[in-house]
């Protein structure tokens, strides 16, 4: 499989009913542009809200994974995620026309056969993968869930279910790559014990619930009232069971198909984290609440990963690119306003630089000076010298040109920057420089830890006669 990220050629849509609702849905799976993972959007309320596939939103597993953001709701979205992680897509937005998934028949085949009606196609950008340097753990001593996850050159699943029951038994499944996953466990439907049935039934709940979209396991013999009953809620006159076994003698598709819909859930719980995965997963009882904890976990790797990937490889003793007398005929800054210290690494699109902070600072005699915190405008402004050296080093006289802000976006205060921190800013284009215009985006860090970051647009103006005096004009 290609390395490129990939979503769906066309729009596709399928509609059914809410397992637990009861209620009519049409569900429509839409091409998403590069690194836009996968989202939910209500098109039923006003405005269309839109809750992100993540796991930080997860707010119920009792019945299915629950996502809420901004008080709207999306439920049971497991089959749905399996079956996009399960052909390999890696953007999709994902238009409901309820709060509940369609149920199909309980697996993701009818999912994996709307989205191969319409095909996929490859992206531009490279795919991200979550990948793994040691084993990470799980344990729900009460639940007796246990997870591991290790290292592996594709995504591959090993499952356990033991429920202390005779007609299920102990089951094991097996996904060797993410490839296996449309043929051996996307057919693989719900399954529910009869005594669970019951009590959902008495809640007033699984209104959307037939015998043809999960499989009922009877651990006991039923008596002629309940099955009655059960004739009458799925109007099925037909229902009946043989002893212990399967509900209306369902034919599984699987010996295994209970073990194998526990590992499709896995699936689709871990689409939470956010990226595609390179993992070995071994689960034993697993369900929604161990799936979704365990993927907090991941992101949570997955997120400190990100930070050192992203931490600039540079050397704060090796000697500068540039040092301050250098920036200093590349800027017009000048004391108090000159925050940039040395330039460790710049080429055509990206830029390196260093602030050291000291209790000397001009703006500490105002700004808290009893507690000392560099303001976030100074970091603006430290990072945007940066990048003001990377656009002036684009001209052959930069002495007669100046830098402007046009634009500042995306601005994320993390962390305070106190006196004897040095600060590391690091910028790349986000496009070419173009007619003196330069947009970057930039990330400061301090002790590798990110502070700041910001995404910002400046121009550069050529300006005749400019005289460098130790007060300047507000610039960037």
């Amino acid at each position: 499989m290609s390395d490129k990220q990939r979503t769906i050629k066309k729009a596709v849509s399928l509609s059914g009913v809410g397992l637990h609702t009861g209620k009519p849905v049409t569900i429509t799976f839409n091409p998403a542009e590069e690194n836009h993972w996968f989202k939910f959007q209500r098109v039923d309320i006003e405005g269309h809200p839109i809750i992100d596939a993540d796991v930080d939103l997860v707010v119920d597993t009792s019945r299915g994974t629950t996502l809420e953001k901004n008080g709207v709701r999306v439920h049971t979205t497991e089959h749905v995620l399996a079956a996009l992680m399960g052909l390999g897509i890696d953007n999709c937005m994902i238009q409901v026309t309820g709060p509940e998934m369609p149920i199909m028949d309980g697996s993701s085949l009818k999912f994996i056969e709307a989205l191969e009606s319409v095909g996929v196609v490859e992206q531009e950008s490279e795919r991200d993968y979550f990948e793994l340097t040691e084993n990470l753990t799980f344990e729900d001593t009460v639940k007796k869930v246990e997870m591991l996850a290790v290292p592996q050159d594709d995504f591959r699943l090993t499952v356990m279910v033991d429920y202390g029951s005779e007609v299920l038994g102990t089951q094991h499944a097996s996904m060797y790559n993410i490839a296996e996953f449309k043929q051996e466990i996307a057919p693989c439907r719900t399954f529910v014990f009869l005594r669970e049935l019951e009590a959902l039934l008495a809640h007033n709940l699984i209104k959307g619930g037939d015998l043809d979209n999960a499989i009922v396991l009877v651990d006991s013999e039923l008596p002629k009232d309940k099955l009655d009953h059960l004739r009458k809620v799925f109007n099925k006159p037909d229902v009946e069971v043989k002893g212990r076994g399967v509900l209306n003698n369902t034919k599984l598709r699987f010996f295994n198909e209970p073990a194998r819909h526990k590992l499709l859930d896995i699936v689709g719980d871990l689409a939470l984290v956010g990226k595609p995965m390179k993992i070995h997963v071994l689960a034993a009882r697993p369900g929604h609440a161990g799936n979704v904890d365990f993927a907090k976990k991941l992101k949570a790797l997955a997120k400190k990963q990100k930070i050192e990937k992203d931490y600039p490889k540079v050397d704060l003793n090796a000697a500068p690119v540039l040092n301050i007398m250098d920036i200093m005929k590349l800027l017009p800054h000048r004391q108090p306003m000159l925050l940039v210290d040395k330039i460790m690494e710049y080429s055509d699109n990206h830029v390196i630089g260093v602030k050291n902070v000291t209790l000397n600072e001009e703006f500490f005699k105002g700004h808290f000076p009893g507690n000392p915190v560099m303001p976030g405008v100074f970091l603006i402004e430290a990072m945007a010298q940066c990048g003001g050296v990377l656009v002036l080093k684009t001209v052959t006289d930069p002495e007669n040109y100046l830098t402007y802000f046009i634009k500042i976006d995306g601005v994320k205060f993390r962390q305070q920057v106190i006196p004897g921190d040095t600060v590391v800013f690091s910028l790349n284009l986000v496009t070419p420089i173009r007619r003196g215009i330069c947009h970057m985006r930039g990330i400061a860090y301090v002790q590798n830890k990110p502070v700041m970051e910001a995404e910002m647009m400046a121009q550069i103006v050529k300006v005749k006669n400019i005289e460098v005096k130790n007060t300047e004009p507000q610039l960037a």
